[in-house]
């Protein structure tokens, strides 16, 4: 197989990994809010299905989630899903991880925010929402962007676990590929693409956390 076509291979897997890191970014993201709104509830109940919630998700390999996502609605249900449904199963897996991870990182963040400026904006006569998007939410951004610039560079990584349920990412065709020539180039080649990919999101974070220097 010349290099050329080995270059277009993992490209064409190179799209897929990238499906999978977009949609988890989005879905993670929102989800993470909402379970961190959970978390900080006033109400014992939901607080605590929030605490457990993001502790089984942390606590637990991402590779077993996605196994359990995958074949859990057969197993425990008795539901047969098509082929199609694999890819659908990663994104439910990390999205469903990663939204624990955040959901952490946004709760420092609005932890940290001191609790002056929720007194000084009720005297402004803003309201609880009001408070929180256009006073607090903008500042959390600003000092949430390290940790998810370091979460998002590992689900760069994280997504050639996709290949536990057989989804053909880059690293999956890059493992074949290997395996078919008995080289290593497909590997370092895909090391290349993931190191370039991850190059782009710091550089990408850096420009929003330079945008937003003017929270101090």
């Amino acid at each position: 197989m010349d290099f050329g076509t080995i270059i277009i291979m993992l490209l064409k897997g190179a799209v897929v990994s990238l499906e999978v890191f977009a949609v988890t970014m989005v879905g993670a993201l929102t989800l993470g809010l909402l379970v961190c709104f959970l978390r900080m509830s006033k109400y014992g109940v939901l607080s605590f299905l929030a605490k457990a919630y993001i502790s089984v998700m942390r606590g637990t390999p991402l590779m077993l989630q996605l196994l359990l996502v995958y074949f859990g609605p057969y197993y425990i249900f008795g539901i047969s899903l098509s082929s199609s449904y694999k890819l659908i199963a990663v994104f439910i897996g990390f999205v469903l991880n990663y939204a624990a991870y955040f959901a952490e990182i946004y709760r420092s963040g609005i932890e940290g925010i001191p609790i002056g400026q929720y007194e000084a904006a009720k005297m402004l006569g803003y309201s609880r929402s009001q408070t929180f998007l256009h006073i607090i939410f903008p500042q959390v951004v600003k000092r949430i962007i390290p940790p998810v610039t370091n979460e998002t560079i590992t689900l760069v990584k994280d997504t050639s676990l996709a290949f536990t349920i057989a989804v053909h990412e880059m690293f999956t065709i890059a493992g074949e590929i290997a395996a078919r020539e008995r080289s290593v180039v497909a590997f370092i080649i895909a090391g290349g693409i993931y190191y370039v990919f991850n190059l782009l999101v710091a550089w990408a974070f850096s420009k929003l956390e330079k945008k937003l220097s003017y929270y101090r």
